[in-house]
């Protein structure tokens, strides 16, 4: 599938890594770095403004190797770039480290995973199928 694509940024459009790999990394386009301090958020743009077909969304995902190594996670995750959007993407991060944590140009900031989605028609209803779960949520189908 053929997706546009507008890159301001200076650096190269992202790509898949391995030929298995389901997202491809953004990254932050800055005339400065940034710095994150303990629990604050910030939104990191990335200069980069995509067209998606009607029926797929982008998924901006958090990079586990920043969420596991540094604690800087996407804060609305996955965050959904929507079809008819074309404003340039970016990346709301949160820092839940206790660190602050400095983003410099070109770094990678997140996982842009492009999916189909399907719309629905809501059928109103009183009454709903039974099943062996019921209500229960939260938790309800572990094991003890």
């Amino acid at each position: 599938m053929n997706v546009k694509i507008k890159n301001i940024s200076s650096h190269e459009i992202p790509k898949y890594e391995t030929p298995a790999s389901a997202g491809m990394d953004l990254r932050a386009n800055l005339t400065a770095p940034i710095t994150i301090e303990p629990l604050e958020r910030v939104i990191v743009k990335t200069g980069l403004y995509i067209e998606l077909p009607l029926g797929y969304e982008a998924q901006v995902r958090p990079r586990s190797g920043l969420a596991a190594k540094k604690g800087i996670t996407v804060l609305n995750a996955p965050g959904t770039i929507d079809a008819d959007y074309r404003g340039e993407i970016g990346v709301i991060l949160v820092n839940l480290s206790k660190e602050d944590f400095t983003i410099v140009h070109g770094e990678r900031i997140a996982q842009l995973v492009v999916a189909k989605h399907e719309r629905v028609e809501w059928v109103e209803t009183d009454e709903l199928t039974d099943t062996i779960r019921g209500a229960g949520g939260f938790g309800s189908t572990g094991t003890k």
